[in-house]
């Protein structure tokens, strides 16, 4: 087994891969440019927490005020219900390539503070503005309803997944990261919307004496918590798919990296609007825009999400060879990698006989290899960022330094995952770190090796 890393090529030969710089930038020569102060990173997070902080600290003294402390707390318990499966949701959807815990709360604490204030803000400033001008109340709040509410509260939840894009370009990749991002970003938005919308109805049973399933409370809860919980992410994930194809588009091609988030979020908005006039279409107008529009859509976009998922899964399993031919990854690893299951049945082994750091190892080693192997992905289709030789070296460098430490728990789940042998290994199953011997034509590796000295 060999105890340093293979001979690495900075400069692949290949028309998929365009010319990088050989090595990366000097760090003695970054150390000679200090970066001002407001370009700190301890500055911006600083600044970053302190508006969502002051948002949070607005939007919570707004909806008190609306709701009364009673409403406040009946509309917070109740809001928070969904909560936890939504986001456990999306969790479960980023596995293959799970983003830092950071990104997902930054998501959910602009969807909660920042969002929610922006429209609460804006829709009533807007709402005011048309009744004063109309002299007709009951049609401004309709027309806020399906025209400024949706344009305002989808473009405020846009923000958080633009940000994301443009400060953490990392760890946004393609679609999956756009859906789980604008996921989470609209649970949080909507988080506080329902605390609003179920507090109110509250202090409304309270004026009323109204009690049980005839209470104004209840039917809230039915048709925002039970019947349509995923609404709003349902609406901003349309703008994340347009940031996650965004993602893996070529560097030249401007005008799809703009349009293409542009379109998302009028279809987002589109949607939006559309679910909110569904009262206007007669007495059964929501449950027909629910039944007949909502649940497809849904469906369809829970369908492509999980779709995109498994494709991640296939790069894996299609472009890890490449590495363990250059022998920087052991023989099975494409196909445990390539597994959920192998997967999970590694972080487990670890876990269970090394303790929780090397369960985090092995889950932090299935991530560096996800990442390494949709960047391979972008780079032959010319699609990679001028990083590409640096960001690739980096990855292949942390999956080397975990390999001693993780190659039980992969030699384990490559044994106990498939006990019927890997397909195209004649009925066997190939050690993880196997020999070289294991290599042959029953494997489609690709004759193209970039890092052979």
């Amino acid at each position: 087994m060999a105890t340093s890393p293979p001979p690495y090529s900075p400069y692949p030969q290949h028309p998929a891969y365009p010319a990088h710089p050989p090595y990366p930038p000097d760090p003695a020569d970054r150390g000679l440019r200090h970066p001002r102060w407001w370009q700190r990173r301890w500055v911006r997070y600083g600044a970053l927490g302190t508006l969502l902080a002051l948002s949070g600290l607005v939007i919570l003294a707004l909806v008190r005020e609306q709701t009364g402390t009673e409403g406040f707390l009946v509309g917070l318990g109740l809001a928070v219900l969904p909560v936890p499966l939504l986001v456990g949701a999306f969790r479960w959807l980023d596995r293959v390539q799970p983003g830092p815990w950071r990104n997902l709360l930054f998501a959910f604490a602009w969807g909660a503070c920042a969002a929610a204030l922006i429209a609460i803000v804006a829709n009533s400033f807007a709402t005011r503005w048309i009744a004063t001008a109309t002299a007709d109340p009951s049609s401004a709040d309709r027309l806020g309803a399906t025209l400024i509410a949706p344009v305002v509260e989808e473009s405020a939840k846009a923000a958080a997944v633009l940000l994301v894009f443009l400060f953490r370009r990392r760890d946004f990749t393609g679609i999956v990261d756009g859906v789980v991002i604008a996921g989470v970003t609209a649970t949080g938005f909507a988080f506080t919307e329902n605390i609003l919308y179920l507090g109110t109805a509250f202090g409304t049973d309270q004026l009323t004496g109204d009690s049980g399933i005839a209470s104004v409370t209840a039917a809230t809860f039915f048709v925002r918590i039970v019947l349509s919980p995923f609404a709003h992410p349902l609406f901003t994930v349309l703008t994340g798919i347009g940031f996650g194809i965004a993602a893996f588009s070529g560097e030249r091609q401007r005008a799809r990296r703009v349009l293409v988030p542009l379109a998302g979020l009028l279809l987002a908005m589109s949607m939006h609007a559309f679910w909110n006039g569904s009262s206007t279409f007669g007495q059964y107008g929501f449950f027909a825009v629910y039944g007949m529009f909502m649940v497809p859509a849904f469906g369809l976009l829970a369908w492509l999400a999980i779709w995109t998922r498994q494709r991640e899964l296939r790069t894996v399993r299609e472009e890890l060879p490449a590495y363990v031919y250059a022998g920087w990854l052991g023989t099975a690893e494409p196909f445990v990698l390539g597994s959920m299951r192998a997967r999970q049945m590694a972080r487990e082994y670890a876990a269970y006989h090394f303790g929780k750091a090397a369960g985090r190892a092995v889950a932090e080693y299935e991530g560096y290899a996800t990442t390494l192997a949709l960047l391979r992905r972008r780079g032959q289709r010319g699609q990679a960022g001028a990083d590409f030789v640096v960001r690739e070296r980096e990855l292949l460098t942390e999956l080397w330094n975990r390999r001693e430490l993780v190659r039980p728990a992969l030699e384990y789940a490559a044994r106990t995952a498939a006990p019927g042998g890997w397909p195209g290994y004649g009925g066997q199953t190939p050690s993880v770190y196997g020999a070289p011997g294991w290599y042959g034509a029953a494997v489609p590796y690709p004759a193209y090796n970039p890092y052979r000295s």
